[in-house]
């Protein structure tokens, strides 16, 4: 038996700037690859974000590179941003929360509600590691991108 997809992968951390910084950089989803460690390059299809934006990413993992394609299906200013990933069935985000003393929680979260697809299944089992080992290094990549846009929100 493979190992269960985790309904929902999340990560937060307290970032010492206003919800609008860390809003303006998060909702420009073409700068994730200076951040997400799985992220080579995203291209987004019109300008500006809006639900319902297009993008295609570049992803990599060592000598692995592999495309997805992802669409905008929740946008609120300020909020939220997701993005559902039209290849695997994930949906991740980006939600900001003011952490009452002029700062901003900011919480990554993949959600895969019902699973992944069969075809990422197949491709998580036999290439990444299976399932249980990918999402450990999923969490730790979300850690990462999470510490870098702090790191650019306070700079």
């Amino acid at each position: 038996m493979t190992d269960p997809v985790a309904p929902v992968l999340e990560e937060s951390i307290t970032i010492d700037a206003a919800t609008d910084r860390v809003w303006a950089l998060v909702s420009d989803l073409g700068r994730m690859s200076r951040w997400s460690p799985q992220v080579v390059r995203t291209i987004v299809r019109g300008r500006p974000i809006k639900l319902g934006t297009k993008m295609l990413n570049i992803n990599r993992r060592g000598p692995l590179v592999w495309p997805t394609q992802t669409k905008v299906v929740r946008f609120e200013p300020q909020q939220e941003i997701a993005f559902r990933v039209k290849d695997n069935f994930t949906i991740w985000s980006f939600s900001l929360t003011d952490d009452g003393h002029g700062g901003t929680v900011l919480t990554q979260r993949r959600e895969a509600p019902d699973g992944i697809s069969p075809i990422s299944r197949r491709l998580t089992d036999t290439v990444l590691g299976g399932v249980a080992d990918f999402q450990v290094e999923l969490g730790a990549g979300m850690r990462e991108t999470l510490a870098k846009i702090k790191v650019d929100a306070e700079r």
